[in-house]
């Protein structure tokens, strides 16, 4: 089955031409179902932080004090570091 055509489309990308921090993330995930570790980082490096992210919010948002805020907070300014190192590795 052919899933890109089921794929979000960038509305930044569409609208201006520009990529936005979460430009790859779909494909990115979707090498990763595939198996392709490497593929999937050369496609956008910072969907594994973006995963335990949202993994840590979700477990936040299910279990009440499982998870500390200030555990997400880090972890989520580690993983916008990472989508914005992602971005000049990618471009430039």
């Amino acid at each position: 089955m052919d899933l890109e055509k089921y794929m979000i489309p960038c509305l930044s990308k569409t609208l201006f031409g520009v990529e936005c921090l979460g430009c790859g993330f779909q494909r990115s995930f979707l090498l990763l179902l595939k198996g392709d570790f490497n593929g999937s980082f050369q496609m956008y490096p910072a969907l594994f932080t973006s995963l335990l992210f949202l993994s840590l919010l979700g477990f936040h948002l299910i279990y009440k004090g499982v998870v500390s805020q200030k555990f997400i907070l880090v972890v989520a300014l580690i993983n916008v570091l990472f989508m914005i190192a992602g971005y000049f590795y990618k471009h430039f």
